[in-house]
């Protein structure tokens, strides 16, 4: 392919942007799943528990993703905040790969815990924010999560990205609940959080064609990965970055871009 000077990288970017940020992206994405709600916290833990799962077959993501929304009554915060231990028996019925039932009403019993004591997931990321980066954020979210009982197998479906984990997940949660725009796929509703601070959720679509536009030059996708693609995008765009998820992720996923780059 040919190379791109860094302007000419930035228009090509900034083309797949428009394209693929748009209303019609709701139609096909696991988001489509909190855009149903419209309280806030309802938005959020749909968000949340939605983007835990969001890895494989986007179908069956969205499938699975309606399936948990049902066992929770249609109503996610108030089924967080006032479940009985008959709710909770009718969530271990629920299986996604290799999420299942106990590691829902983990996440569940977690978030009822942090909006008790912290009034949501919002306030403990804005107060772990580095200068620079929601990544410590997630590293005591997460910490604050697990702190009540649980099994061990259900903190791999929340990465650390302190450990070396890209987080894809996580980081695209929070793009849906930080980031905001005039086409309204994302939501916006964490204003208390910078966009500028975001990570782009990377993944094996968007890591392959970060390489091979040159964004990227390490060959795992882990956190430092995630760290260099940042720099990158910061540069094209300091306040707004990772708006190029959308145009990593269309032309590896739509486009076929980045296939067979290693």
């Amino acid at each position: 392919m040919k190379s791109f000077s860094k302007s000419e990288l930035r228009e090509f970017l900034e083309e797949r942007v428009h394209l693929y940020n748009r209303p019609r992206f709701i139609e096909t994405d696991p988001i489509q799943i909190p855009h149903r709600f419209t309280l806030k916290e309802d938005i959020e833990i749909s968000g949340f528990l939605t983007a835990l799962i969001s890895w494989g077959n986007r179908t069956t993501i969205i499938r699975s993703a309606e399936r948990m929304m049902t066992l929770m009554g249609g109503t996610p915060y108030d089924f967080v905040m006032s479940h009985s231990e008959r709710d909770l028996r009718v969530a271990e019925e629920f299986v996604h790969r290799t999420f299942n039932g106990t590691d829902l009403i983990t996440f569940i019993v977690g978030l009822r815990h942090i909006y008790r004591e912290w009034g949501g997931p919002e306030t403990l990321f804005a107060l772990h924010r580095s200068p620079d980066s929601l990544q410590p954020a997630i590293h005591n979210f997460r910490k604050i999560l697990f702190s009540l009982p649980h099994l061990d197998r259900s903190r791999k479906h929340l990465p650390d990205p302190l450990a070396g984990s890209a987080a894809k997940r996580i980081n695209m949660f929070l793009r849906w609940m930080v980031r905001s725009d005039s086409a309204g796929v994302d939501f916006g509703l964490w204003k208390s959080i910078s966009p500028s601070l975001l990570s782009c959720p990377l993944d094996v679509h968007s890591g392959n064609v970060a390489r091979r536009l040159g964004l990227i030059s390490r060959r795992q996708n882990d956190a430092r990965a995630v760290a260099e693609l940042d720099n990158r995008l910061r540069d094209f765009d300091r306040l707004d970055p990772v708006k190029y998820d959308y145009a990593l992720f269309g032309l590896g996923v739509f486009e076929r871009f980045g296939a067979g780059c290693r």
